[in-house]
């Protein structure tokens, strides 16, 4: 006898759109490719351009019913929400200065939010979609991809466990070289929105790349800024926006940290690297590497800690997917956030007990929290690198 293999409803993958997405963008299918390495949710709808025919061509290549190709995002939103079988949550995967309005027409017609970073253009319209979100039971999640990584999470376990004493100082940088010329002037799309303000906000390098430094050393510290002075700087001749900026914080507790971004370091590719330096010991962890840890002592060798080949705390291990030496990188680390966000929606939707480790995944307030980081380093820099209060 032949047991049935078919799914229960509770078992069943959970269905979602994007916005966003389309022929010549690259993230779209960074997130796509991402979430069918788990096979718990299936694209089944989208707006992927602006250009109705951008969305045709790219829906039908991604094998999608015509009928749930949309031409604007709002009738998406709409038509989405009134279906029996509408989607489990939509994907945002536009220009900044769209998210809030993409993310608002789907909060409202009660789906789920996934939102690329920075969350909204101002801090404003973050707490707006917060607010939202929570009124009406609904999830949201901003994907800041570098918290996905196995060993980003047992460094976080290993500060909450107080493995490296008291955290003292940090120093975070994210150096990249690819806006060292005038590239938006190439026609190149990412370097063209990204540079305007009317597009990218009121920030570019900060927003851009500055905004994962915050969410990473939040993430693994869960340190608090409480102050900031920082200098943003435009260094190519008639761009609108900065391009490299430095940013001394101050943490609730007394640690203190300095955090270097810059998108015109000639000879660095995606340079994010963290270094915490507690009252034990210290830890060094880089993005292009992201499978070693290193550790330092005061009264024993360095060691570097490697995922798959050493014993990470549990609940970094379980993000682990295959063997040492097998390196694991960017799309495992998206998929990472979208195998957290994925399990609590499923719990949610079977009535299961939601867990601490279900919800690590960055929500809306991180969004926040990141949104106003970037405002207020924009704030200091107009007033010549002056002290900031984060909380005002």
């Amino acid at each position: 006898m032949i047991e049935s293999s078919q799914m229960t409803e509770a078992e069943a993958p959970l269905t979602y759109g994007m916005v966003g997405g389309g022929e010549g963008a690259f993230i779209g299918d960074v997130h796509r490719k991402a979430i069918a390495l788990d096979g718990k949710a299936a694209l089944a709808c989208g707006c992927f351009s602006t250009d109705p025919q951008n969305t045709l061509r790219t829906g039908i290549a991604l094998g999608l019913d015509q009928q749930r190709l949309y031409a604007t995002f709002e009738e998406m939103a709409v038509e989405e929400g009134k279906r029996e079988n509408k989607i489990d949550f939509v994907v945002i995967v536009t220009p900044n200065f769209t998210h809030y309005a993409i993310a608002k027409a789907f909060l409202e017609n009660n789906i789920n939010v996934v939102c690329d970073k920075p969350f909204t253009v101002t801090s404003a319209q973050s707490r707006e979609l917060k607010e939202l979100a929570e009124e009406k039971a609904l999830s949201l999640c901003v994907t800041y991809t570098y918290t996905g990584y196995p060993v980003a999470k047992h460094a976080r376990l290993m500060i909450e466990n107080g493995d490296l004493g008291e955290i003292r100082f940090v120093n975070a940088e994210y150096p990249q070289d690819w806006l060292s010329t005038r590239l938006e002037e190439t026609g190149q799309k990412q370097a063209g929105w990204r540079s305007d303000p009317d597009k990218s906000g009121a920030s570019n390098c900060v927003g851009d790349i500055g905004s994962h430094i915050e969410n990473m050393v939040s993430y693994m510290t869960n340190l608090k800024i409480t102050k900031l002075s920082a200098r943003l700087d435009t260094t190519v001749a008639g761009r609108k926006l900065d391009d490299n900026a430095t940013i001394m914080v101050d943490y609730e507790g007394g640690a203190r940290g300095v955090y270097w971004c810059s998108q015109i370091a000639v000879g660095n590719d995606n340079g994010l690297r963290v270094r915490i330096f507690g009252s034990k010991a210290s830890i060094e962890w880089a993005q292009e590497n992201p499978n070693y840890l290193k550790i330092s002592y005061l009264e024993k060798p360095t060691e570097i800690i490697s995922r798959g080949r050493d014993a990470l705390y549990p609940g970094a291990d379980a993000y682990s997917r295959i063997p040492s030496g097998h390196p694991e990188g960017y799309f495992e680390a998206f998929a990472n956030i979208y195998k957290a966000f994925i399990s609590f929606i499923m719990k949610k939707r079977n009535g299961s007990e939601i867990l601490p480790e279900d919800l690590d995944f960055p929500k809306a307030a991180e969004g926040e929290q990141g949104v106003t980081f970037i405002e207020k380093c924009v704030e200091s820099s107009e007033k010549n690198s002056a002290w900031i209060d984060m909380d005002h």
